[in-house]
């Protein structure tokens, strides 16, 4: 009996998965023509994050976007062209330096990054505000060190029940669709 449910079931989710894909294929122009494609003027600037959807939950760029307290940060992310990073599909565990936090680097500092000489060491810091999977605040608890996109990992510290990541406190966690993303207090500086 128990192995005639699990053939049936089987069978009912390749059906559903198998239904889903032929949908999705016979729906694709109905899915291109209701997306915008936000105008550009590089052609180095395209991908998935320069297409609107209205549907979808929102990625960890639309909430940093979306969010007055993380405009020099989606500014790091436009001048670092890392846009499609922040919207795939992950899942990303995003940690997003608030604007008073870039405001604590030593003067000049934001400025000199955002050049568009200093590309690569921009990407490599905003990486390092990064991690692969979805980590809660709760869950971030039960870690020491915590790897990074930047291939670096950083400290992680419980004080008070306040998680700190690599020195930054986590003041809010905003669900994504593609994660989650921490509110933090400081920049992420990599070691190196």
């Amino acid at each position: 009996m128990k192995t005639t449910f699990q053939t049936l079931f089987l069978l009912a989710a390749i059906i559903i998965v198998a239904g889903c894909r032929e949908t999705r294929e016979n729906n694709v122009d109905d899915d291109v023509s209701n997306s915008e494609v936000s105008p550009s003027n590089s052609s180095d600037r395209q991908g998935q994050a320069f297409i609107k959807d209205d549907e979808a939950k929102p990625t960890a760029l639309d909430i940093a976007i979306n969010s007055e307290d993380h405009t020099t940060l989606v500014a790091a992310v436009k001048a670092a062209q890392l846009e499609n990073v922040l919207v795939n599909p992950g899942p990303l565990t995003v940690f997003a330096p608030t604007n008073a936090a870039f405001n604590e680097l030593p003067e000049g500092t934001v400025e000199d990054l955002l050049k568009p000489e200093n590309k690569q060491k921009l990407a490599f810091i905003l990486k390092h505000h990064v991690t692969p999977g979805n980590y809660d605040k709760e869950f971030l608890k039960k870690f020491k060190k915590l790897g990074q996109a930047s291939d670096q990992s950083i400290p992680v510290e419980v004080k008070d029940d306040e998680v700190y990541v690599g020195g930054a406190k986590i003041l809010a966690s905003v669900p994504a669709g593609n994660g989650i993303v921490h509110v933090v207090d400081k920049v992420i500086l990599p070691e190196n």
